[in-house]
């Protein structure tokens, strides 16, 4: 029923435990480059002491991501946010325990600018470097806020470029349930605003317009939803939407903005939630958690809470802040790893 995941975990060269005052959880800078946003943190424990994020605008001219502008905005934007996140939490560079960086999955030129600053931070500084995973940061980021979320727990990690389900029992054992088999959720919002003329990225685009719009004026495919396993697909929706918009255009008609986006929404939301609640049901998980950007999409959240209400099933998403690509839950997850390090030394 589950595979198990290759855990991006750092090599014990790369991560020993800083010496400490008493209790007190270590003080972790924390950077993430894994996409087109770059993001600082400084966090102790689950106190976010400050979450910087800078975005990369320069995409919108292109409708998605360019991977070597990416490369080059985060060399730009790196030092300065850094900056910014110390200034933010009040304190110094040598206040700092440990460095924490993610490694993967992402685009490599932007990982390879995050990795090289935060290795130049820890080799000057003589600080531990602590390598995260970046999906296994958005699938504990519930844990963040909300210390009470029980294990085990099914998460599904969704955004632009990930569409996974996980079930997962404390901070060191998960295994993948399911995935997506083309497209992510947040690939197939992107690509439906660029076909209606919106901006890039698509979802938060999406959920605006939708909200003008009838969800039940087409009956977009809903992939997998009704198969057996976890497993996603959301290319056939795209192509459908594709041929109608095609379609329409064809024979001189109108097309409704607002009843497709509201109409594609609810197509993907459908799927989303049915899989996870259908995955929380087999393995009899108390909690269900949503992370990553696309699960900042209100229908979703509005409709997950629901159905988990439903089943008295405990229900968590991150703030924005952290759903999306953040440096928070980098540092959040590197301290957790610090612990499990020390509680085994």
């Amino acid at each position: 029923m589950t595979e198990a995941i290759h855990k991006d975990q750092p090599k014990q060269s790369e991560i020993s435990t800083p010496k400490q005052t008493g209790s007190i959880a270590p003080l972790i800078l924390a950077i993430e480059t894994s996409c087109d946003d770059t993001a600082v943190a400084v966090v102790r424990g689950s106190e976010v002491l400050s979450n910087v994020i800078t975005s990369q605008d320069i995409h919108n001219l292109y409708g998605g991501v360019v991977p070597e502008l990416a490369s080059r905005e985060h060399m730009k934007a790196m030092a300065p946010v850094t900056h910014a996140a110390l200034a933010h939490a009040d304190v110094g560079i040598g206040d700092i325990d440990a460095i924490a960086v993610t490694t993967g999955p992402g685009l490599p030129g932007s990982l390879i600018v995050g990795t090289h600053f935060a290795r130049g931070l820890a080799f000057k500084l003589q600080k531990p470097l602590i390598a995260i995973n970046h999906i296994e940061a958005h699938m504990y980021s519930g844990y963040l806020e909300h210390p009470g979320l029980p294990f085990p727990s099914v998460c599904l990690v969704v955004s632009g470029g990930h569409t996974s389900l996980f079930y997962v029992e404390s901070f060191t054992t998960y295994s993948v349930l399911g995935r997506t088999k083309d497209d992510a959720a947040g690939e197939a919002f992107d690509k439906v605003a660029k076909m209606l003329g919106l901006g890039y990225p698509g979802g938060p685009h999406i959920d605006r317009l939708a909200k003008e719009g009838n969800a039940a004026t087409y009956n977009f495919p809903r992939g997998l939803m009704h198969e057996e396993g976890y497993d996603f697909s959301f290319s056939g929706l795209k192509t459908s939407v594709r041929y109608y918009i095609q379609r329409v255009k064809d024979e001189g008609g109108i097309i409704n903005n607002a009843d497709i986006a509201a109409s594609v929404q609810r197509a993907i939301v459908d799927v989303l939630v049915s899989k996870t609640l259908k995955a929380a049901d087999a393995v009899d998980a108390p909690a269900v958690c949503i992370a990553g950007g696309v699960s900042a999409n209100s229908e979703l959240r509005s409709t997950m809470l629901k159905r988990c209400a439903e089943a008295n099933r405990m229900f968590v998403a991150p703030r924005t802040d952290y759903s999306v690509d953040n440096a928070a839950m980098i540092g959040f997850l590197a301290g957790r790893r610090l612990a499990n390090v020390q509680e085994l030394s």
